[in-house]
C-alpha cells in the first residue's frame, strides 16, 4: 500500500497530478480541490489510495487527510466508484462535503457531473446512517457530559460533519465542548476544525 507521495510536481492535467520521486513519476488521479493547492514545479505530498482493478492499477492522491477519508467514505458505499467520487470532490471541499452528508442535503452533491439523485440519495443515506449510530453513540456514553437532551440538531450535524472528515467521536466532542447549542452547523464545523488543529 502506498500511503503518500512527495517530490516535484512535474506536470498536471485535468483530474490528474504526477509527482516526482527519487526519480519515478506517480501518476495521480485527483480532483479540483488539490490541484488548487499545488503547483508545477513546486514540492507535494498527496496522500494516496491505491486502486487496484482486473484492468488496470491507479493511484489517487489527495491534498490533505480529510480529502482523502471522504474518498474513502464515498467509494464505500455501494455503488459508487473512483470516478463519482472524484466528481463530487471536485465540486466541493471536504467541510462541504461532509455538512451535505450532515445536513442531509443529497440535491447539492447532484451538482458533480454524472451524480444522479437516486446515487446522491444513497450516499447521504448510506453515510449518515454511519454517522449517526456514532454521534448516538457519543451521546450515551456521555464524553464531555453531553446529554442526549441537550445535544441540538446543529451539534449533532456538527459532530457527524467532524466524522466525515476522519476524527473519532471523542474529538469531535472535545473539539466542540463549550460551544453554544445554538450555533449554526457551518460555524460549529469550522470552530471544531480549528480546535483539532490545535491538539
Amino acid at each position: 500500500m502506498i500511503y503518500s507521495v512527495r517530490g516535484e510536481v512535474v506536470a498536471i492535467e485535468q483530474n490528474l497530478a504526477v509527482i516526482e520521486c527519487a526519480g519515478v513519476g506517480y501518476a495521480c488521479r485527483t480532483t479540483a480541490y488539490t490541484l488548487s493547492k499545488i503547483k508545477t514545479g513546486e514540492e507535494a505530498k498527496l496522500y494516496t489510495v491505491l486502486n487496484i482493478r482486473e484492468d488496470a492499477a491507479e493511484l489517487f492522491g489527495f491534498a490533505d487527510a480529510s480529502e482523502l477519508n471522504c474518498f474513502n467514505m464515498l467509494t464505500s458505499v455501494s455503488g459508487v466508484g473512483p470516478k463519482y467520487a472524484l466528481s463530487i470532490l471536485s465540486q466541493m471541499n471536504p467541510q462541504e462535503f461532509a455538512l451535505c452528508v450532515a445536513s442531509e442535503d443529497s440535491k447539492s452533491l447532484t451538482r458533480a457531473p454524472g451524480v444522479g439523485k437516486k446515487i446522491a440519495d444513497r450516499i447521504v443515506l448510506e453515510l449518515k446512517d454511519k454517522m449517526a449510530k456514532q454521534t448516538q453513540d457519543i451521546v450515551q456514553s456521555g464524553v464531555n457530559s453531553v446529554s442526549a437532551a441537550a445535544v441540538s440538531n446543529s451539534m449533532a450535524e456538527a459532530i457527524s460533519a467532524l466524522q466525515v472528515l476522519g476524527y473519532s467521536n471523542a474529538e469531535a466532542a472535545k473539539a466542540l465542548s463549550g460551544m453554544p447549542q445554538d450555533t449554526p452547523a457551518d460555524e460549529l464545523i469550522k470552530a471544531g476544525l480549528k480546535n483539532l488543529s490545535k491538539f
